[in-house]
């Protein structure tokens, strides 16, 4: 698997595409930036890109692709996916008890899932597997040559989290010491050379992201759910030897004053931002960092199957979490969407995006945190809009999604890179 991860890890942003030509005819499409419906909906899709929109005439040799009642959109994205585990079994044990070929397979299979849901691209922010093989770049590279049905992944290899804190999976399985000691290579550090040397090794093994735990979490042993764990100066030799790369740090933060240290230290984004106070949403605008909430799956975990710990923090967290997203987006914000899949299960990420609507977002608003802010924040250019000379990655939906918010949980229609993946006549 060594030499595969190698090969997956060379690779660059050479999607497989559909060389085809297509004619997409639809009732509409979307313009995401302004939130208008556009009719009709005619686009031209040629060697995975969108050729035109809405000429008078079209080549008579292309293949036409009929939609009739449909409205097309972007494809959709989440920021915050891990495709190596799901909760078929109701806990962490799966981290210990599988191998990492086998939880390939499993990120496979879910990778599918997400993308029949209309999800083309994710970024998959750590892998809990301990294995040195970076399960999340060979996805993305089997991804990217059509080997498997799958979205566009950006992968994070391991998480960065300091000895016994919310990345340490020994510390996640509550195992006895000396059974799973970790080390940089895993993301596991103390001290700033560990740090650079983990960053480093996901890197150099093809991550496009780096994750850090700023604090501990609902999942931590730690008494605290919000308590920093990374120091300042370990976050900050992170995010300047990644940015050396041009490569984005995303930091996992629910206590106010880490997410607050992991803004200064200048992260992307700050994931889940359970506690915002005035001052860290103050940052969060001034510094230009993404607020990836992963809100709605506080409205489907069954806190009745957690130890009771972990269900008292969650319970504390909880009404938090709606209170600092709701701010949050009153204040302006960038928010880009994130489910934390599988705590909302992989294929229902749109569950998510109802659920912006209800915590202050317009529909249109919740659409674009899965759409052009998701773009924005990946640094990836003409991807989330339907604009010619863009990539195709299109979906379609019964009926105007910004009258009806959950018709985008019944994607119809899934076409990636110019190749369709659901929906073909």
């Amino acid at each position: 698997m060594h030499k595969l991860i190698a090969a997956l890890a060379a690779l660059c942003w050479t999607q497989a595409v559909d060389a085809r030509a297509m004619l997409l005819k639809a009732d509409a499409y979307l313009d995401v930036q302004s939130g208008e419906l556009i009719k009709p909906a005619e686009i031209l899709v040629e060697n995975g890109l969108i050729a035109a929109i809405n000429r008078d005439s079209w080549p008579d040799e292309v293949e036409i692709v009929a939609l009739p009642g449909k409205t097309l959109l972007p494809g959709l994205m989440d920021m915050h996916v891990h495709l190596d585990l799901d909760f078929e079994q109701a806990d962490f044990g799966v981290v210990v008890t599988e191998s990492g070929s086998e939880a390939a397979l499993r990120g496979a299979k879910n990778a599918e899932r997400t993308l029949l849901a209309g999800f083309t691209t994710v970024r998959n922010v750590g892998q809990v597997h301990p294995t040195l093989e970076l399960i999340d770049v060979a996805l993305a590279g089997a991804s990217e040559r059509g080997w498997v049905r799958a979205p566009r992944i950006i992968a994070a290899g391991h998480m960065i989290s300091i000895l016994g804190g919310h990345g340490d999976l020994a510390m996640a399985e509550g195992l006895a010491e000396g059974v799973l000691e970790l080390g940089p290579e895993y993301g596991v550090v103390s001290g700033v050379d560990e740090a650079i040397k983990a960053t480093r090794f996901q890197i150099k093994h093809g991550a496009k992201v780096i994750k850090i735990h700023a604090t501990a979490g609902v999942m931590s042993l730690e008494e605290s759910v919000g308590a920093q764990q990374l120091n300042d100066q370990e976050m900050a030799a992170v995010v300047a030897e990644a940015e050396r790369h041009n490569i984005p740090v995303a930091a996992h933060g629910h206590g106010t004053e880490g997410i607050k240290a992991a803004i200064r230290a200048g992260v992307s984004s700050i994931e889940h931002g359970s506690m915002l106070d005035d001052e860290a949403i103050e940052l969060l605008i001034d510094r230009g960092v993404f607020l990836v909430p992963t809100n709605g799956l506080m409205d489907l975990i069954n806190l009745d199957l957690l130890p009771a710990q972990k269900r008292a923090k969650a319970e504390f967290v909880s009404p938090r979490m709606n209170q600092s997203l709701t701010a949050a987006i009153k204040a302006g914000v960038k928010v880009a969407l994130g489910t934390d899949a599988p705590l909302i299960p992989h294929g229902q990420n749109a569950f998510e995006i109802v659920k912006m609507t209800e915590r202050g977002m317009s529909p249109l608003q919740a659409i674009q945190s899965a759409t052009t802010v998701a773009a924005e924040l990946l640094r990836i250019d003409n991807l989330g809009q339907i604009k010619s000379g863009w990539h195709a990655d299109i979906i379609a939906v019964d009926g105007n999604p910004l009258d009806d918010i959950a018709s985008l949980q019944a994607v119809s229609f899934v076409m990636k890179a110019g190749r369709i993946y659901k929906g073909a006549p």
